[in-house]
């Protein structure tokens, strides 16, 4: 990613990435003090994270996945400044046979070439059904 690239270009370069599955890329796209906040009061879904602890979730789910990635399309994305807001959608078949079929709304950080936070709002009932239920 280029350090004078377009907040909305970083955004969509890193969701690529993300959707790719391979957790260090993914790691490599964040600042170093980045966080990761998702809505809901689910236990061990819902909160804060940072970047180590995203990490250690996306290496958790990882083999959870047939093809051992989350993919997350973007729909629409508005940027005012550093901060980017996207619709988006992810789809994935799961090793159970479940399928995880979300749609977001993220709004997100950027410092340069760099995700410095997220926030994910997004259906966290029907994540809790695929994961845990």
């Amino acid at each position: 990613m280029n350090t004078q690239a377009d907040p909305k270009t970083v955004v969509a370069d890193f969701l690529k990435i993300f959707s790719s599955g391979d957790v260090d890329a993914i790691l490599a796209c964040l600042t170093d003090d980045a966080h990761w906040w998702v809505s809901g009061k689910i236990e061990g879904m819902s909160g804060s994270n940072d970047k180590s602890t995203l990490g250690e979730i996306l290496r958790q789910v990882k083999p959870l996945y047939v093809e051992k990635a989350l993919r997350v399309a973007p729909s629409a994305m508005i940027a005012e400044g550093n901060r980017v807001a996207v619709e988006a959608e992810s789809f994935a078949t799961l090793t159970s046979g479940r399928v995880y079929n979300n749609r977001y709304h993220f709004l997100f950080d950027v410092e340069g070439d760099k995700i410095a936070g997220v926030k994910e709002y997004s259906d966290t009932m029907h994540m809790w059904e695929t994961f845990a239920g």
